[in-house]
């Protein structure tokens, strides 16, 4: 029988720990082990912890970044499989025994399941709860028919333990250990799977301050990891690279998308109101389709999801500013050695 772990890396985090840990503890298929790395934390995290009985470690410095934390636990777990889960995401029920699927399969070396937001209170929780909707169950599921996903979501992941330790443990070299082993793992002939069954909510920024950060840390990532493994992925994953180019050019255009109507008025002269309809109608037209599927497939009430889609916008401002000075820093500047690009690991929640 496959055996699995969790690790919960934990700095502070005494506030949401326990409704994570009682998620772990209620799986139809138990975990054979679950290990709550206190990270240095001021706060009641390890006291929490201890609280419901699972297995706790306590660093005595601050380990500086999620993956270095996890790291700390790996060399103490046992099992077959790790599953790192982060301290503000709950798992369905169901997670484990729907993720453990794949590995049946000894190409694959990673899985993780479907990512929606735990809260959508503030103007930011309510424009992520819109993104993970629509990347969830348009752009993941395309991906992972075409055998490539972009990224196997760091919140809800699950490694193979030797293939991990073999590799190195999870990747410090960047600021998103998620993307660049999934990336490495599929240069190497390795299958990375997405297993859109397999729910996971997580707590996402709820105040502009923490959404910046969160952002600047996921393009930073993206733009290095774009860096280091393009090459390879050329040679060895093409199919993948193809998906990070659109995602590229998605980037390198969507100033100029949300310009057009702009553009529309004083270039071409249309009128303000057919200019503004027929944006707003090509956005509805793309966007509304995957978020209604997926609404109805997340048992989501569809006014929820349009009383959200406004405030995705909010959101899409913040990605493009933040993904194009990533993709000058970490494509240009890096290169040249007139900037170490980003080195410091953020939360994306107090």
């Amino acid at each position: 029988m496959t055996t699995i772990c969790a690790i919960v890396p934990a700095h502070n985090e005494e506030q949401g720990l326990g409704d994570t840990l009682e998620s772990l503890l209620s799986q139809t298929r138990p975990f054979d082990e679950i290990i709550v790395v206190d990270d240095s934390s001021t706060d009641g995290t390890r006291e929490v912890a201890l609280s419901y009985g699972v297995t706790v470690f306590t660093a005595e410095t601050n380990q500086g970044s999620k993956a270095r934390a996890q790291n700390y636990a790996l060399r103490y777990v046992w099992t077959d499989l790790v599953l790192p889960v982060d301290a503000d995401t709950i798992l369905a029920e169901d997670y484990v025994a729907l993720i453990l699927e794949p590995f049946d399969n000894p190409r694959v070396a990673i899985a993780a399941g479907c990512v929606l937001t735990r809260f959508d209170d503030t103007v930011t929780e309510r424009g992520r709860s819109i993104e993970y909707l629509f990347g969830f169950h348009f752009q993941r599921p395309i991906q992972n028919a075409a055998n490539s996903p972009v990224v196997c979501s760091g919140c809800c992941s699950v490694f193979r333990t030797e293939e991990l330790r073999t590799f190195g443990g999870f990747p410090e070299r960047t600021v998103v250990e998620d993307m660049d082993y999934t990336w490495s793992k599929q240069a190497q002939g390795r299958k990375a799977v997405y297993v859109g069954a397999a729910l996971a909510k997580a707590a996402d920024p709820a105040t502009m301050t923490y959404l910046r950060k969160q952002v600047w840390r996921w393009m930073s990532g993206f733009f290095q990891n774009v860096r280091i493994h393009g090459a390879s992925l050329m040679r060895h994953k093409p199919v993948l690279l193809l998906w990070i180019l659109i995602a590229v050019w998605d980037i390198v255009t969507a100033p100029l998308w949300y310009a057009m109507p702009f553009l529309m008025i004083f270039v071409f002269h249309y009128g303000v109101l057919v200019s503004m309809l027929w944006w707003l109608g090509a956005e509805v037209v793309l966007l509304f389709p995957p978020l209604l599927y997926g609404a109805h497939r997340r048992k989501i009430p569809y006014r929820q999801v349009i009383r959200n889609f406004p405030y995705v916008y909010v959101n899409k401002v913040v990605n493009t500013y933040y993904a194009w000075k990533a993709m000058l820093v970490e494509l240009i500047l890096v290169p040249l050695r007139l900037s170490d690009g980003l080195v410091t690991y953020e939360k994306g929640r107090p």
